[in-house]
This record gives structure tokens, sequence and C-alpha cells, in this order.
């Protein structure tokens, strides 16, 4: 999901594009090459122990990472109402209640959409 749903300025890889170092369910044939963007990009599924399983980006069809204050939440285009469906919705809400707490807040994108998670 990573190499497919954000867009990555430095390889003008567009969002919800298949980058053109990735080979689709084997990985990037320039991992090494890799630009700042990628290397230092921190999947929250794989950051966060709270996320379990359900949350690994090719069973939720999502990827999720945090800036600061702010969730953010790419879903993939081919699975658009993923993000609403337990247990998925629930816990975007939770999170959102949590987040506005401290002045923060959820975003989902799907495609060029972009919804605003209230908790």
């Amino acid at each position: 999901m990573c190499c497919d749903l954000p867009d990555i300025d430095e390889l003008d890889k567009p969002a919800n594009t298949l980058c053109r170092h990735c080979v689709r369910d084997e990985g990037c044939i320039a991992y090494a090459a890799r630009p700042a963007t990628c290397r230092d990009f921190l999947c929250a599924w794989r950051t966060d122990v709270a996320l379990g399983a359900e949350w690994e980006p090719r069973l939720s069809h999502m990827m999720v990472y945090r800036q600061g204050d702010q969730l953010t939440v790419l879903v993939d285009p081919r699975h658009q109402g993923a993000w609403r469906e337990a247990p998925y919705q629930g816990q975007l809400r939770a999170w959102a209640a949590q987040a506005a707490a401290i002045g923060g807040y959820v975003i989902v994108w799907v495609g060029d959409e972009v919804f605003k998670v209230e908790g």
C-alpha cells in the first residue's frame, strides 16, 4: 500500500498509482536506492502496537500514519467504503475523539476526496 496510495514527489509518483519501482506482491526493486520519503516513512501498523492485525494494510485496504496531532488514513480507492465498516469506523471515531481533546484530528483520503472523522 505504501508503494501505491501516497504521492511521492521525489519519484513523480501520483497518489493511487503503483510506483514504477514496485512489483506488486513482491516489493521495491530499487529498495537500496529509495528516496528519503520512502526511507523515513513509518506506517502506524508497523510502529503502533495498539493497532491489531485487522489494520494490516493488505487486509484493511488502508494505510495509517501520524504527523504530530494528525492521524491520516489513505484508503485504497478499489475499497472506498472500507473505512466506514466495522471495526474501522468505530476505532477511527475513538481516535478522533482522543485527538480532538488535544487539538488534533483524523482525516481519511479516498482518492481525491477527504473526510474529517468526528469522534
